[in-house]
């Protein structure tokens, strides 16, 4: 039997080698179907133990995310260049440190995904990490182990396989996958993805390893960081080797005499990228010969013998057809731009956010407006200017409305805040996006109920507020449009079921203005209980390091103008009123001699190797604090990517900040 089950084994690596590296499959899906089964059958027949490389262990039962590994060596960034100017200049600081010695340059296009590690020994896969800080990552290994173009034994050809291999690799979603996906997490509720990238990393993170193998995901290896036993004198030769191994590599990567023909490839991949069925933001330049690598070395924080050659942003123009308003869940209304379709970076684009009634004022953008769109990131659609030159004086100025589009409520203007908001409660628009949010993952994480099953909801009456989800029954929600008797059980299991939900998600998913998870953690590690919090008073709530008089007023006002609620999800059978959080574990387990200790931090921005609820419990299990606004009593602001006006405060206040690297660091 053995001898039948390493014999499986051999053939469906070689079928996954052929349909998902190569692309040449030679075998139908049930045909790779029915061999996995009987694999797996053999392998429970067996007394044998299950070896990690074999293909029925891809997916195990979860993840354990969190552990993180140093590098052999760093996993520096690259730095960028975004004209031909900088490219030379690039290409003229090689040539000085190398006192003029000939230089090969190795193209590569630079995928727009997720940065990992791949570890084999003797041939297995091991061990996976993210970039993480460049000198740590993350163990992801489990969930590496799903994507089917990551061998978990690479292939025993003429070209010796080291004893330890270390592969560095980019892992993206294919563009054309991405609605598939984010449909998916529409319908259950969730907010859609921005774009492939943003996929692949929270694919990547995910707890179950089981979900992320329900992803799309993909690789492309792109260096042999480390090796032992066998040595290379060029880039090329090792990226050779690795697809030799079963490695999947770019097919695209193509070696130069000098710079000038870099910036021929450049120019070539410009318009071509966007026919590529994943994103690519740029190219990325080499030198080859790995001994010139080693003599140019590296800064801190970047190679100097690589650079990353970005894309420009991509512009086209078109016409404002009219401006549309939303209403969100909060009651903010945002103005959206209605546009002429026009072809931008690959897509067809048909409308941009215009944020709120102050952005339309600044750029003066009125209906019937030529304008410049820009997708930023080659992602989000933005308007950069508005051709006034082209005005024939037909165009409209658009006055943003006194009264709700949805309801008919007269809107409340703040001078606090540019948002201009519908006040009614009972607004149809924001009850359907109220429902919505307390139905997301990281809410209530009530599957099934998307937006379409919510829109038939709130709109055949059969709900008015969050409680009314708890009287469903499966004869009603089976009529609704596509949904049928087996969805309306698991709907109705699935809402019973969030009744456990733990006390600070409740908080989250009730939509109390400024509470977000941070605060509602910070709120429910005080309170521990809705009960208590809807009791508390302004000073009692603010007396909670972090919160200030804003949200200790939002909070009393929502409990107040809002009981009755309160009081039907309680008669409902949600246990969050009495219960209490995992709190008092996290105080169990908190270590207090650490950099964190005792101080105050505020984390904003987008991080690339952590959530920032995730990254707030790091904190607090190491003995910080963490606030949602920025003070003077605030000791470190955590900026990610796009922070914004906390980052701003922190400066004006000369509060410390460390960067998503630092913060790595000092973990």
């Amino acid at each position: 039997m053995q001898t039948q089950i390493d014999d499986l084994r051999a053939l469906i690596r070689h079928h996954e080698r052929k349909y998902y590296i190569e692309n040449l499959p030679e075998i139908s899906d049930a045909e790779f179907d029915r061999l996995m089964k009987q694999l797996e059958a053999l392998e429970a027949a067996s007394d044998a133990p299950i070896p990690p490389d074999s293909p029925t262990q891809r997916v195990g039962g979860g993840a354990v995310l969190g552990t993180r590994i140093p590098h052999r060596n760093p996993m520096l960034s690259l730095n960028n260049s975004y004209d031909e100017q900088e490219l030379n200049e690039f290409g003229e600081r090689v040539r000085r440190l190398l006192e003029d010695e000939p230089t090969e340059y190795v193209t590569e296009l630079k995928i727009d995904g997720l940065g990992v590690s791949l570890i084999y020994e003797n041939g297995v896969f091991t061990r996976g990490l993210t970039r993480g800080d460049g000198e740590y990552g993350e163990d992801i290994t489990d969930n590496l182990r799903t994507i089917r173009s990551v061998p978990l034994r690479l292939i025993e050809t003429d070209a010796e396989i080291p004893s330890v291999l270390e592969a560095r690799g980019e892992v993206f979603i294919p563009k054309h996958r991405l609605d598939d996906i984010n449909m998916q997490r529409e319908a259950e509720g969730e907010p859609p993805f921005a774009n492939p990238r943003n996929a692949a990393a929270g694919s990547l993170r995910l707890q179950d390893a089981s979900i992320t193998a329900s992803r799309p995901l993909d690789i492309f290896v792109y260096n042999l960081n480390y090796v032992e036993g066998i040595e290379f004198s060029t880039h090329t030769e090792s990226l050779e080797k690795m697809k030799r191994w079963g490695l999947k590599c770019n097919p695209y990567a193509t070696c130069h005499k000098s710079i000038d023909e870099v910036q021929h490839y450049y120019e070539q991949w410009v318009e071509k990228r966007h026919d590529l069925p994943y994103e690519t933001d740029g190219v990325v330049v080499k030198v080859n010969q790995l001994s010139q690598q080693h003599e140019l070395g590296a800064t801190s924080k970047y190679p100097r013998w690589a650079i990353a050659y970005k894309f420009n942003a991509q512009q086209a123009i078109t016409t404002v057809e009219k401006i549309e308003v939303q209403v969100g869940r909060t009651g903010a209304l945002t103005p959206v731009a209605i546009l002429k379709p026009v072809s931008l970076a690959g897509a067809t684009i048909t409308n941009a956010t215009l944020h709120n009634e102050q952005e339309i004022r600044s750029k003066d953008i009125r209906i019937g407006d030529r304008i410049v769109l820009e997708r930023a990131g080659d992602v989000i659609p933005k308007i950069v200017e508005v051709l006034t030159k082209e005005r024939t004086g037909n165009e409209t100025v658009f006055v943003f409305p006194d009264r709700c589009p949805v309801c008919g409520t007269p809107v409340e203007r703040s001078e606090e805040e540019v948002v201009v908001r519908c006040v009614n409660i009972s607004c149809v628009a924001q009850l359907k996006r109220r429902i919505a949010h307390y139905a997301s993952r990281n809410a209530l994480q009530i599957e099934g109920l998307g937006p379409a099953t919510i829109d038939q909801l709130v709109d055949k009456e059969l709900v008015r507020d969050v409680a009314d989800l708890y009287a469903l029954a499966v004869e009603p929600l089976s009529e609704l449009d596509r949904m049928g008797v087996p969805s309306a059980h698991n709907l109705v299991h699935q809402i019973k079921k969030s009744k456990t939900a733990p006390v600070e998600k409740v908080l989250f998913g009730l939509g109390i203005f400024h509470v977000g998870e941070t605060v509602a953690e910070l709120l429910i590690e005080r309170f521990l209980s809705l009960d208590a919090l809807s009791r508390a008073t302004p000073e009692d709530i603010e007396s909670v390091d972090g919160i200030g008089p804003q949200i200790a007023e939002s909070v009393v006002n929502f409990f107040s103008q809002n009981q009755p609620l309160i009081d039907k999800l309680r008669e409902s059978g949600l246990q969050c009123f009495t219960v209490t959080t995992d709190a008092t574990r996290i105080e169990a387990s908190v270590v207090t001699d650490t950099f964190f200790s005792g101080k105050t931090f505020v984390v904003t921005g987008s991080l690339e190797g952590m959530t920032r609820t995730e990254a707030s419990k790091e904190i607090k299990t190491r003995g910080g604090k963490v606030t949602s606004s920025v003070t003077s009593k605030t000791d470190y602001l955590i900026a990610g990517e796009g922070a914004g006006s906390k980052y701003t405060k922190a400066v004006e206040l000369d509060v410390p900040i460390l960067t998503e690297a630092d913060f790595f660091q000092k973990l």
